[in-house]
């Protein structure tokens, strides 16, 4: 699988990177985990990303493949208090939860600890930035990231603390392309893509529950992609390597709890950027159906 290197960091990650969200809040089994990673591992991803709001995901991540720890970058997020009887963003809950995702992933760092969605207004008491940084100096994070979107995610690059951004980015989501990720390129930052197919919404019939897939759902019954009208494998295909085409991006996290999906994501993945004229039709058709209109980043 194709690596990049994550903006000015050391490291060089597949172009694919797997999401912890899924297995945590479907509650997957140690030994389904175990497939899905091992396979996924095996197929050339080096990169896995999680939280510590994700349930039992870092402690499922770390049962499963902590031995096989120097294959992989492990990415993780904090801020939430996700058990701790502390408010949210709370420094002493902050250095605690990192210490618990160490000891949940059976490691002794973790290579990329990222504010998970902050508010602009914390960020700049400069409080949380600083309980990262005591965490990098005692070694138990290398870089510093912030996940997160709209005018929160820009004051996040622009206030020069963080050597990533992980945002949305899709054929459904596409404020970054114009609001960070210029920005976060000056910056020499890492760009890691989120939700990078959408949640495959358009398979579904009617609109769906969740609130997020529901906004995904409805703008593209207004964005009308005519590769959407193929089939599944052919419409994903285009939309995986549509957010894989955007200068900047380093790598996009999917998420899954079938074994046997990294393979053929693997596939698609490595087929490589969309050719030029096909990334523009799609950029124009975002800009032309978009404008006006309040179409937000969905963190």
């Amino acid at each position: 699988m194709e690596k990049r290197r994550l903006g000015q960091t050391d490291m060089q990650v597949s172009v694919l990177g797997f999401g912890g969200a899924e297995i945590g809040f479907e509650q997957a089994s140690a030994e389904t985990v175990k497939k899905v990673l091992e396979s996924a591992l095996d197929a050339g991803l080096n990169m896995i990303d999680t939280a510590e709001c994700y349930k039992e995901s870092e402690a499922l991540i770390g049962k499963t493949v902590s031995h096989r720890r120097k294959d992989y970058y492990l990415f993780s997020k904090c801020g939430h208090a996700s058990g701790f009887d502390s408010p949210d963003w709370d420094l002493g809950m902050l250095a605690d939860s990192i210490d618990r995702s160490l000891e949940r992933l059976q490691t002794d760092y973790i290579d990329l600890m990222q504010l998970h969605g902050c508010s602009e207004e914390i960020l700049r008491q400069g409080g949380v930035i600083e309980v990262l940084q005591r965490a990098k100096e005692a070694g138990k994070i290398r870089y510093l990231g912030y996940s997160g979107d709209g005018p929160k995610a820009l004051y996040a690059v622009q206030c020069g603390a963080f050597d990533t951004l992980q945002t949305s980015i899709s054929i459904a989501d596409q404020e970054a392309l114009e609001l960070t990720i210029p920005e976060a390129q000056k910056r020499g930052m890492g760009i890691i893509a989120k939700r990078p197919i959408a949640n495959v919404v358009w398979k579904f019939g009617e609109i769906p529950d969740n609130s997020v897939h529901k906004t995904y759902w409805e703008r593209l019954q207004e964005l009308d992609y005519g590769f959407l009208k193929t089939d599944l494998n052919s419409s994903v295909e285009t939309a995986l390597r549509f957010t894989l085409s955007v200068p900047g991006v380093g790598t996009a996290i999917v998420g899954t709890s079938n074994p046997d999906r990294w393979v053929s994501n693997a596939v698609l993945a490595n087929k490589g950027v969309l050719p030029s004229e096909q990334l523009e039709a799609i950029r124009d058709r975002w800009s032309a159906v978009s404008a006006g209109r309040n179409w937000i980043g969905m963190g």
